[in-house]
């Protein structure tokens, strides 16, 4: 799994304030959060009170804010190889439109992440990382039940345009209508 996953950002990242380690919030499957606790307790880390429940579940933040999992002195992911999907597939995000039916992808501008600007800049690049987080929002998307889902796309995403749109499932749109 994690092969598949994108390549190490860190470099151009640990230029960067850890903006998107901060106030994110990244949602966790049921999938993820088991894979997460069984690296966790690999590694000799306790797994009680790591996540959050809300609409949706996150990871736990400290007093600043940051996500628990992000280390202050190296300023990387503690859980690099298996973090949140949504880590994964930045500085790239989505939406879902009911009305065209589509999932669409949005890139977030330079100002507030230094490796959206790189990728803009290299075609190259912002191609292979799209393609890797497209399958890691589908992944996730499909995982993530509808209270969930519907809750994450009323999060705002200011300071990103539009770079790409695909269709959905209707099994996924109809999460965006259920109940459950």
């Amino acid at each position: 799994m994690s092969s598949k996953r994108q390549s190490n950002f860190f470099d151009v990242c640990i230029q960067c304030k850890p903006s998107c380690c901060r106030g994110a919030r990244p949602p966790i499957t049921r999938e993820r959060r088991k894979i997460i606790e069984a690296f966790l307790k690999e590694q000799g880390f306790p797994v009680e009170n790591v996540f959050v429940q809300t609409s949706y579940i996150f990871p736990r933040e400290d007093v600043e804010g940051y996500c628990i999992f992000y280390d202050k002195k190296t300023r990387k992911c503690q859980i690099h190889s298996i973090k949140p999907e949504t880590c994964v597939a930045g500085p790239i995000t989505f939406d879902i439109n009911k009305e065209t039916q589509k999932i669409e992808w949005h890139l977030k501008k330079e100002k507030i992440c230094l490796l959206a600007g790189k990728m803009y800049k290299n075609e190259e690049a912002l191609r292979k990382h799209l393609e890797s987080a497209k399958i890691e929002i589908f992944r996730m998307v499909q995982h993530l039940d509808p209270k969930a889902l519907q809750a994450i796309l009323r999060i705002e995403e200011p300071e990103t345009f539009k770079i790409d749109e695909d269709n959905i499932r209707k099994k996924i749109l109809d999460k965006l209508t259920s109940d459950s």
